[in-house]
């Protein structure tokens, strides 16, 4: 048995909502609507995120938000921490963690989403460069 891939899947009673703070944070696309059966609207959303990554967002009107406390946290790393960090902000998350460079090379932000689930933000560390040739 292999795991091929692996997708994240947020309950909220706002569906809209939360689906348009990830829009607007990291630049989401629909992939994937289901609608309610009385045409209420959307009952399950899938959306894309840059290369490959998908994150799943379903309909509890049973659901409280924000959650009593932190069970999973989402990951998401991004091409540039700092400007992630601010549409995050500007889409109306909240500041957990200024972007920090980490002592293992990342560079890490935390927010939380409209929701109040905890987002990191993350950039790889740069790959080394080679040492320069000895000279000949």
């Amino acid at each position: 048995m292999t795991v091929r891939s692996l997708f994240p899947i947020l309950a909220t009673p706002g569906l809209a909502r939360l689906a348009g703070f990830y829009e607007a944070a990291l630049g989401a696309t629909l992939a994937y609507r289901y609608p309610a059966e009385d045409g209420s609207g959307d009952v399950y959303v899938s959306l894309a995120l840059g290369g490959g990554a998908s994150l799943g967002i379903g309909l509890d009107p049973e659901v409280s938000v924000p959650a009593a406390h932190d069970r999973v946290a989402l990951w998401f790393y991004v091409d540039d921490v700092d400007a992630a960090f601010r549409d995050a902000l500007a889409a109306g998350g909240t500041a957990e963690r200024e972007p920090t460079d980490m002592p293992w090379g990342e560079r890490v932000a935390q927010v939380r989403d409209v929701d109040g689930n905890l987002v990191n933000l993350g950039a790889e560390p740069p790959e080394p460069s080679a040492p320069p040739a000895p000279p000949s």
